[in-house]
Formats: C-alpha cells, sequence, structure tokens
C-alpha cells in the first residue's frame, strides 16, 4: 500500500489494499482469524506479549494446514507458503508496517485502550485499527485514539475459519473508506460481512445472548433440569447446541461481561445477567475452559461432558405408569393428523375424531398421503403404512373415546374451545384414561379444571410436524399424579420422542426462550438498526439456526407469534417481552406470513 494521508480515510476513495495485518492478541480467536488471513494470501503479524500463546498459534497453524494436506485441499507446497507468511511477535511495534491491526485481546475496556492508544504510535496515520470487542463501545475506543476515523469494530465468529459471518462495526466517527477496505476483505476472506452500528452485543450476539440469559435463569429457578433445557432448544428448534452447554462454550465469564454491558445500555431486564452467571463466574466455574460450568468436564478444555451430581441416573424414570393400547386423538388439522400418525406407526390403536366422520375421513386420507411419502422415501415398509393405516378408525364424535386410555387433544388453540372439550372428555372417557392437551401457550390446569378428574390431566406439547419432530414438552400442573407423568414418559419412549419436563406456565421451555428472542429481532428493524436480510444471515451465519428470526416468523405465522407473545408478556409482566408494535400492526394489516403471501416479506402465491 503506498502513502496515504489522514484526509485519504475520510473520503470516498476506492477501498484501500490491506495486504499486511497484524493480529494483537493470539489466543482462539486470534490464532483462528490469523489461519482465515494467511490461507487467503496475506502476510500475518501475530502479536502476543506471551511468547507460549505465539508458540501454540504457530503450533495451531501447522496443525490446521497439516490436516488441510491431508484431506487435499491444499498441497504441502501451498502450506508452506502459509505458514511463511505469518510471524509471530512479543512487541507491538511489530506492527508499525501493518495495513490493518486486528486486536483480539481480553474483553476489557482498559487493556483494549492501551492497545489502541499505543498503536496510535507505532503504526502510519492510514493504517486501520479494528477491535475484535463483542461488547464494548467501539466509539468509546476510537474517541481515546488520535485518529478515531481509522477505528472500527470487525467481529469474528468462533472457530473464525469455519464461521461465514463478520460483524464490520463503524462508529459516527468511522472514515467510509475504512468501512469499505475492511468489508472488501471479509468478502476476500470468503466471509459473509454485513454492516452494523455500534451497540453491545451488535446483531448476532445482542440476539443471541439475551436468550442464553433467559435459558440460565430458567435453570437458576428449578424450572426444568440443565439437560431438558438444552434437550428442548436442540430437539424442537434445531439448534446446533442448547444454551447452556452454548454458555459453557462461549465462557460464563464473557457472557456475563456481555450481558453487563447490553443492560447498561438497553435497561432491558431480559439483559440483566442472570444471578446464576456471577455465582458461577466467581466460583472460577466458567464453563468448558474451566472444566466446569452449568456441566462438569473431563478436563479443563475438554468438550466431553462426564456425570456430575445434577446427572440425571440412567433408567431414573417417574415410576410406573398406567397401560396405554388405545389412544384418541381429538381435531382434524395438521397437528391432530400428524400425532394420529405417530400413535399408528407405534403400534397403538387409534380412535381419530373430528366435529363430523367426513373431517376424520379427511383427515384419514392426508396420513395416508403423509405414509406414502415415507414408503417413496425408503424410509418405511409398504406391510408397515398398510399396519399403521388399518390402526385408525375415523370418527365423528368423541363418545367413540369411551375406551381409550389416552385422550390427546389438538383442536384449535383456544382456552373456551379445549375446556368445553375436557368437559366433554370428562363424560365420555373411563375412569382412569389419561387426558392430555397438546397446547403450546395456555394453561394446562384451566383444562384440568374444566373436569372432575384434574388427576389425570397434563399437557403433551408436540412439535410440527409431528412425525418429524423428536420432540415433546411434558407439562405437569400442581394437581397431576405421578403415575399420570409416568404414564406420558412411558408413551413418548414407545412413539419414539423424546420428552423433556417441564411445570404449568406460559411458553414452557421452547416457547419461552424462542418468543421473546425473535421479538428482540423485530425490535432491532423498528429501530432500524439493522435489515430483515442481515439479521437473518446474522443467524444463520453467527449462531448456526437453521432459518433466520424473520423466515421462522413467516413460517409459523404472524398472529400465531403475537398470540404467544401476548401470553408471555401477561404472565411475567416483564417489559422487554410487550409484542413489538410493528408485529401488531403487521397482523392488523393481515399480513400474516407464507400462508398469506405477505409477512416480514412477500412470497409468491401458489
Amino acid at each position: 500500500m503506498g502513502p496515504h494521508s489522514t484526509a485519504d480515510l475520510s473520503t470516498e476513495a476506492s477501498p484501500l489494499s490491506l495486504a499486511t495485518v497484524a493480529v494483537v492478541g493470539l489466543g482462539t480467536m486470534g490464532t483462528g482469524i490469523a489461519e482465515v488471513l494467511t490461507r487467503a494470501g496475506r502476510e500475518v503479524i501475530g502479536i502476543d506479549t506471551d511468547e507460549a500463546a505465539a508458540r501454540r498459534a504457530v503450533a495451531g497453524l501447522e496443525a490446521a494446514t497439516a490436516r488441510a494436506v491431508q484431506r487435499e485441499r491444499i498441497t504441502e507446497r501451498e502450506r508452506q507458503d502459509v505458514l511463511a507468511r505469518f510471524r509471530t511477535f512479543t512487541d507491538l511495534q511489530a506492527a508499525a508496517d501493518a495495513d490493518l491491526v486486528i486486536e483480539v485481546v481480553p474483553e476489557d475496556y482498559e487493556l483494549k485502550r492501551q492497545v489502541l492508544t499505543a498503536l496510535d504510535g507505532i503504526v502510519r496515520p492510514e493504517t486501520i485499527l479494528a477491535t475484535g470487542t463483542n461488547a464494548l463501545s467501539v466509539t468509546r475506543l476510537a474517541a481515546d485514539s488520535q485518529h478515531p476515523e481509522r477505528v472500527l469494530g470487525v467481529h469474528f465468529f468462533n472457530p473464525a475459519p469455519a464461521m461465514k459471518l463478520v460483524e464490520v462495526v463503524s462508529s459516527v466517527l468511522t472514515a467510509p473508506t475504512a468501512v469499505a477496505a475492511v468489508t472488501t476483505l471479509a468478502r476476500e476472506l470468503g466471509k459473509d460481512p454485513i454492516a452494523v452500528g455500534d451497540r453491545p452485543g451488535f446483531v448476532a450476539d445482542g440476539l443471541l445472548f439475551g436468550y442464553l440469559n433467559q435459558a440460565a435463569a430458567m435453570y437458576e429457578a428449578k424450572y426444568a433440569t440443565r439437560e431438558d433445557i438444552d434437550a428442548a432448544m436442540r430437539l424442537g428448534c434445531g439448534l446446533p447446541m442448547g444454551p447452556l452447554a452454548l454458555l459453557d462454550l462461549i465462557g460464563v465469564d464473557t457472557a456475563r461481561t456481555v450481558l453487563e454491558a447490553m443492560y447498561a445500555e438497553s435497561r432491558d431486564r431480559l439483559h440483566a445477567p442472570a444471578p446464576i452467571l456471577g455465582q458461577l463466574a466467581e466460583a472460577g466455574l466458567t464453563g468448558r475452559k474451566a472444566g466446569r460450568g452449568f456441566y462438569t468436564y473431563e478436563a479443563p478444555g475438554s468438550a466431553t461432558v462426564v456425570p456430575d451430581t445434577e446427572t440425571p441416573a440412567t433408567g431414573d424414570g417417574p415410576g410406573a405408569g398406567r397401560t396405554v393400547s388405545q389412544v384418541g386423538v381429538a381435531g382434524s388439522g395438521t397437528m391432530a393428523s400428524g400425532i394420529a400418525e405417530v400413535f399408528a406407526k407405534a403400534g397403538y390403536a387409534v380412535v381419530l375424531a373430528a366435529r363430523s366422520l367426513e373431517k376424520a375421513e379427511k383427515a384419514k386420507a392426508r396420513i395416508a398421503k403423509s405414509l406414502g411419502r415415507s414408503v417413496d422415501k425408503s424410509r418405511l415398509t409398504a406391510e408397515a403404512r398398510d399396519a399403521a393405516l388399518a390402526a385408525i378408525t375415523p370418527a365423528g364424535s368423541l363418545d367413540a373415546f369411551a375406551e381409550v386410555d389416552l385422550a390427546v387433544e389438538a383442536v384449535a388453540e383456544d382456552l373456551a374451545v379445549k375446556q368445553e372439550l375436557f368437559g366433554t372428555l370428562d363424560k365420555v372417557c373411563k375412569p382412569g384414561a389419561v387426558l392430555a392437551t397438546t397446547t403450546s401457550s395456555l394453561p394446562v390446569v384451566a383444562c384440568a379444571r374444566a373436569t372432575s378428574r384434574p388427576q389425570d390431566v397434563i399437557g403433551m406439547h408436540f412439535f410440527n410436524p409431528a412425525p418429524a419432530m423428536k420432540l415433546v414438552e411434558i407439562v405437569r400442573t400442581v394437581l397431576t399424579a405421578d403415575d399420570v407423568h409416568a404414564t406420558v414418559r412411558e408413551v413418548c419412549a414407545t412413539v419414539r420422542k423424546h420428552p423433556v419436563d417441564c411445570g404449568d406456565r406460559a411458553g414452557f421451555i421452547v416457547n419461552a426462550l424462542l418468543f421473546p428472542y425473535l421479538n428482540n429481532a423485530i425490535k432491532m428493524v423498528e429501530e432500524h438498526y439493522a435489515s430483515l436480510d442481515d439479521i437473518d444471515a446474522a443467524m444463520r451465519l453467527g449462531g448456526g439456526y437453521p432459518m433466520g428470526p424473520f423466515e421462522l416468523l413467516d413460517v409459523v405465522g404472524l398472529d400465531v407469534s403475537l398470540a404467544i407473545e401476548k401470553v408471555l408478556h401477561a404472565e411475567f409482566r416483564d417489559p422487554g417481552l410487550a409484542p413489538s408494535p410493528l408485529l401488531e400492526h403487521l397482523v392488523a394489516a393481515g399480513c400474516l406470513g407464507r400462508k398469506t403471501g405477505r409477512g416480514f416479506r412477500e412470497y409468491a402465491r401458489r
């Protein structure tokens, strides 16, 4: 890069060429960023005051490139070239010739300020200085610099070589050319950069850490076990890791620091760190790196979880349940037919009751189609399909439930409708039959109180589509009998679903954690902080989510999402859970997502 004056940075010139990059701080993240840069042809100056860290970084790069040669992704010659481009030093003076410096020292404001102000006296005036912070104010760090126009944030995700997202963070002081140069570099590294403003957590962590914090609070309240919370979010939302395992990976202390910074800015109670994060951090139980956090690990730095006092004992079931051989499913929609299919495939005799025999027969025809698709994909034999269909008896009235051992309702998410149905089940079903509701947000105890046998009523929340989704949330009320709980857990094992236990409060596990996250994403758009596309990309690429929040909202239905958010807000009375006005406006306008052809995005009509 040729000489530039300071003024060059504040003009709309073409992006600067960033051929030599210094990385300050050679921990896990710094080493990962150095690997990405060297493999993309950049000269990298690695700087760490700890010589051992520098040696580990070199060893890490040697090991990573050796694996790449083994997998035939690069040649040995290319590997030697990569290694030759990485030099390590213990003194910041080594950054003198860099075109860009990225600092990834620990998340401590004073430490980062010292590094950036020291660099002011070392690098050329046109050199760009980037902070790797995800929680501290980029603007504040820039303001302390002699050249605030050249300071910005560049937030890689861990592990840097694998994760595609890079958030490029500009303050009100940052020169557009600096942003353009770093954005271009990120693309040349094979990354997907998104431009964001300066606020704690930026986009991905801003949404992620609120969700992680609520999961920690849920565990702290003993609402569900750590294993059930993590399994619920993996199996119910398709996430790569459960929230408590992820907190252990990130570092409990790091998460607390990020949340403190977010709360200082937002004053949103959802960002106020759960007390357990402080207790674990103060005790040195910071997660994987310490060998213990929410879980216990084989050794510090190990990913292998080992049993501890909280680990559920194998076969530690809730006791003996009641015998179930015949199941009644009430309803004729997608959920009811999916649940009936699950039970029939597992060998239960199923009575599928709808408001008319015609509706029940249509639901059975839908099941026949679904089973046929499974046969076409070789997931099911023709004999198994025929046996499952033969096990389903359609009925036009709940009177057909007289002999069922388990009655499962899957009708409209309307409390009055469900209560009326439970009143009918109470009259029709034999004594000792288990009565289950599949509600996702209504109080199970309100259904139980519509009967004369509330001890027999329980929640069995299946996820859509029921044949594919492994999770069932089992919701006990304060009145549910132990053997009813045991029965439903045994039935889940028979139909090959993963049960998680939770209490009877709004949202259970999954929706109580999922919908505040979705609501916060909408608030980001409302505040013009980031676009729909950038937020969706950030969560897919930075969080490993199968769908971005706006894709998911449009699939779920904006009316359904609003109803769940209203229930959560009414139950917990937390101002941070109040549904976003934008969501309410879209629902009022009839823009409900894919089903109406328009929600947050527009869809082609089928």
